[in-house]
């Protein structure tokens, strides 16, 4: 008994340390620089302007976007899974390559977004405007949803929510 508790005691002690949020990357964000590659779990992003921006390769998992402007912002490979980006505006973004599972994009502006390579499995779009996104594929979409008001590229479609 003795034994299994210093062996569970020291499995934990050398397991990886986890990957909680770094606040300073956060705050370098938040205050408009690019920050490709950081860790911006779950950052408060909300209500910001932050056009032209690299986040390439960051993980802004569960990252609040809502109601963000990031026009021509690169978030190409990024880890988005379960970000809200409600009604966020991301004109000429760069998602290729990205994982945006189970991500919130309900009424939120795409035209001219890159979504090449983008895992989009559990994306909701509902009220999105993407009529001239690129990349998309329709095995892409078929992993989303979305509903009648979603505007997608010509001859795509959307399983509804």
């Amino acid at each position: 008994m003795r034994f299994a508790v210093i062996a569970a005691t020291l499995a934990v002690l050398a397991a990886p340390p986890a990957l909680a949020q770094n606040r300073v990357q956060i705050a370098k964000a938040r205050g408009g620089a690019s920050c490709p590659g950081c860790n911006l779990f779950q950052a408060n992003l909300s209500n910001l302007a932050l056009k032209g921006k690299n986040f390439a390769g960051a993980r802004l998992r569960q990252a609040d976007l809502t109601s963000t402007v990031m026009n021509n912002t690169s978030f190409a490979r990024a880890d988005l899974r379960d970000v809200d980006a409600y009604a966020g505006v991301f004109t000429g973004a760069n998602f290729a390559g990205a994982n945006l599972t189970n991500g919130n994009f309900v009424g939120t502006y795409l035209q001219g977004a890159n979504f090449a390579g983008a895992t989009l499995a559990g994306v909701n779009f509902s009220g999105a405007e993407m009529g001239r996104a690129r990349g998309l594929t329709p095995r892409q979409l078929a992993a989303a949803c979305g509903d009648e008001t979603t505007e997608l590229p010509r001859g795509l479609r959307l399983r509804a929510c």
